[in-house]
């Protein structure tokens, strides 16, 4: 059966589902395949669940005769395959968001904001890579009339690839930064691959929202695009660019307040969020341009900025019985987790405390990395430091049980992983502090505010 074919069958059974758990009647489940699980063999069980149609590529889970099945040579190839068919049936425009850090604040941002006038349809959560992509792609509907597609990558192609996919109209690179290092080799790597987003809009003709303060991405469009004049920058010349906003914190104690105004002779917008760090400031101000480039009223774009509460642990402030917290535990790498640290120390607060869990994914770098956090520690002061995970473990050079040292006034304590620090929390109340909890998700790092 060809793309087309499939096409066909999609468009009046628009539902993909890879979860045979998950299925709505009249859905189309993709058996995918994984490590450690093969999707065609919950084929039968989708469509006895509801599924209209299963997608399968091993012939022995297609009996003959039954149209419901249908076999292709690759699953995942043809999943992708049909979701690029259908993005070049689209009309509507499409941004595509990637970047190091913060491409799923700055992806929610965006999306609110031009929901106050579209109807837009956006990637959820973080399913932003070559199963997230596709099958967020499937679900534009035609009532849609914008869509926000956050890609990521670990590794070089992954960007082009998806871009392949996307075929934006827009694109937004929200920084570069030192992650992944493992996947990517080194930082000259990380630049290259989230570059290829610049390298696809250049090729194609079409345009970049782009953050003009940051000199990694001034440099990597200008090699994309051709050289761009400062002058066409501040004077909104070049189509290429994002529009010059300015913003400026009024507030780092708790929640981010911030100042911004389209130009230098116009009135200041106040807006109050629910984010915390500055390291927030770049996320909103590309929600603001993208808002008004898109004419979305100044009014509704402060008040989309302030209805947007972050979930999953990203930038979240929480003020528990005991303490108040800043819960940033979905993602770390060095770039986060400085920018975390340096919005931390700008807190007139007392009682600070740190809970930070190992940056993963940092290869041979990750010692030279972790050690520098611990220095970072010292150098801003905090009183406490609990360190969780191997990495961690492994620079203090301590054994894996919890124990504690003074690094010029600073005690650090060290934990294998997170179920030890649980421990700790259940045996001993922390109370009155101000703590930044950051690490990666693998950490899990997230289980502990309810402790606190």
């Amino acid at each position: 059966m060809t793309i087309n074919q499939i096409y066909e069958i999609y468009k009046a059974h628009p539902v993909v589902t890879t979860d045979n758990r998950q299925c709505e009647q009249g859905a189309m489940f993709f058996a995918l395949k994984g490590a450690s699980f093969d999707g065609n063999q919950f084929a039968a069980s989708a469509l006895e669940a509801g599924c209209a149609y299963a997608v399968v590529d091993e012939k022995e889970y297609a009996p003959e005769g039954d149209a419901r099945y249908i076999l292709v040579d690759d699953v995942l190839s043809t999943l992708q395959q049909l979701a690029q068919y259908h993005r070049q049936q689209l009309t509507i425009p499409v941004l595509q968001i990637t970047g190091t850090n913060g491409k799923t604040t700055t992806k929610e941002l965006v999306s609110a904001v031009l929901s106050r006038k579209y109807s837009t349809l956006f990637t959820q959560g973080n399913l932003n890579n070559h199963i997230g992509v596709p099958r967020t792609l499937l679900r534009i509907r035609p009532e849609h009339e914008i869509a926000v597609i956050e890609t990521g990558a670990n590794h070089p192609g992954e960007i082009d690839f998806l871009c392949g996919m996307v075929q934006a109209d827009y694109g937004l690179i929200t920084n570069v930064g030192r992650a992944h290092l493992e996947g990517f080799g080194s930082f000259e790597g990380v630049k290259k691959t989230k570059g290829e987003l610049y390298d696809d809009l250049a090729k194609r003709g079409k345009m970049v929202f782009l953050n003009a303060f940051d000199d990694d991405l001034m440099a990597m469009v200008e090699k994309a695009f051709g050289k761009i004049d400062a002058i066409s920058l501040a004077s909104h010349e070049c189509e290429n660019v994002m529009p010059y906003v300015e913003g400026r914190v009024e507030d780092c104690s708790s929640f981010l307040r911030i100042q911004w105004r389209k130009e230098v002779d116009m009135p200041w917008h106040t807006v109050q969020t629910h984010l915390v760090g500055a390291y927030n400031i770049a996320n909103i101000r590309a929600a603001i341009t993208v808002g008004l480039y898109f004419g979305v009223d100044e009014a509704d774009i402060n008040q989309a900025i302030a209805d947007y509460q972050p979930t999953n642990s990203r930038s979240e402030f929480r003020e528990t019985a005991h303490n108040k917290l800043i819960v940033d535990a979905y993602n770390a790498n060095p770039s986060s987790m400085n920018a975390a640290l340096t919005n931390f120390a700008m807190m007139n607060v007392p009682q600070k405390m740190v809970i930070l869990g190992d940056m993963r994914e940092l290869g041979a770098n990750s010692e030279q990395e972790h050690r520098s956090i611990i220095e970072r520690l010292v150098k801003d002061g905090v009183e406490l430091a609990w360190l969780v995970g191997e990495e961690f473990c492994k620079v203090v050079k301590v054994n894996p049980q919890p124990s504690a040292e003074s690094t010029d006034g600073v005690q650090i304590r060290t934990f294998a992983h997170v179920d030890e620090v649980k421990a700790e929390l259940q045996a001993h109340l922390i109370s009155g502090r101000t703590i930044l909890i950051k690490g990666s998700n693998g950490t899990k790092l997230f289980q502990l505010p309810e402790l606190l």
